[in-house]
C-alpha cells in the first residue's frame, strides 16, 4: 500500500526540512510530495537538496502561480493518482499537524474512504491560537454542519487521508473552492457520494515559525462557498 503525504508550501523555509524529516522518521513508509507555489524564500531549493538524501521517498513539483491551497492540493492529488499511490494525505508544513498522527489517520482510513484529523470531535483541541480564532474556526464548522448537513465536527480540517478511489469518485475537476472552502467542498462531495468518513481526534498546535496564510478573502470564500454548494446540491448540479 503506497502512501503519499502532500505538503503544499509557500515561504516555508523555516519548517520544510524539519517536517519532511519528521515524516521519514516514522515507522511506516510514507512518501512526501511538496507542492511549492514558487516560494521566493527558497523553499523549493531546500527540498531539491533534500532529494539527494531521499531520492525515492521525496518528490517536488513547483507551480508557476500561487492561486490557492485548493489548487495546490488538486495538483498533488492528480500527481498521486497518476503515480498509483493508494492512500493520499493532506498535511500542513508548519507542524500544526503532528506527523505522528499520520499513522492514526492511515489506520482509520483502512476501514473508511476518508479519515479526518479532527480538532473538535472531542471538545476543542487547539493549542496556541488566540481565543478569537478558536471561536471563528469552531463556529465556522458549526455553520457548515447546519447549512450542508455534513455530519463532521471539524468541517474545515486540513489534516486528511483519502483512499485513491475516493478522490477518483468525487471528480477532482469539479472542485472549485480554493481556500478553507476547498476543505469543506472535499468533505461534502465525499459525503454526497455516500462514502464513509471517520474523524480521528487530534491536537492542533499553531505554528511557531513562519507566517500564517489566513486572510479575509479566504474566510469570505468559505462563507459564501458553502451557500453555493448548498444551492448546487438543491438544483442537482453538484
Amino acid at each position: 500500500m503506497k502512501k503519499l503525504v502532500i505538503i503544499p508550501t509557500y515561504n516555508e523555509k523555516e519548517n520544510v526540512e524539519k517536517i519532511i524529516s519528521a515524516v521519514f522518521a516514522l515507522e511506516q513508509d510514507f512518501h512526501v510530495l511538496v507542492v511549492d507555489d514558487s516560494s521566493p524564500d527558497g523553499t523549493a531549493e531546500i527540498v531539491k537538496n533534500l532529494r539527494e538524501k531521499f531520492p525515492l521517498q521525496l518528490h517536488l513539483t513547483v507551480r508557476k502561480i500561487k492561486d490557492g491551497l485548493g489548487k495546490a492540493y488538486i495538483h498533488g492529488f492528480q500527481w498521486a493518482i497518476h503515480n498509483e499511490y493508494d492512500y493520499i494525505f493532506e498535511m500542513d508544513a508548519d507542524f500544526s499537524h503532528n506527523p505522528k498522527d499520520l499513522l492514526r489517520l492511515f489506520e482509520a482510513c483502512k476501514s473508511a474512504d476518508m479519515a479526518v484529523g479532527s480538532r473538535y470531535s472531542q471538545g476543542v483541541n487547539v493549542v496556541n491560537w488566540p481565543m478569537g480564532r478558536v471561536l471563528l474556526s469552531y463556529f465556522a464548522s458549526k455553520y457548515v454542519r447546519f447549512v450542508l448537513g455534513l455530519p463532521i465536527h471539524d468541517t474545515t480540517a486540513g489534516f486528511v487521508c483519502f483512499k485513491k478511489e475516493t478522490l477518483i469518485a468525487i471528480g477532482l475537476d469539479k472542485i472549485k473552492l480554493k481556500g478553507y472552502g476547498f476543505q469543506v467542498e472535499m468533505k461534502y462531495r465525499v459525503f454526497k457520494k455516500d462514502l464513509k468518513i471517520v474523524e480521528v481526534p487530534i491536537i492542533f498546535t499553531d505554528r511557531t515559525e513562519g507566517v500564517s496564510k489566513m486572510n479575509g478573502g479566504i474566510i469570505q470564500e468559505a462563507i459564501f462557498g458553502v451557500l453555493n454548494l448548498k444551492w448546487k446540491n438543491l438544483i442537482g448540479k453538484l
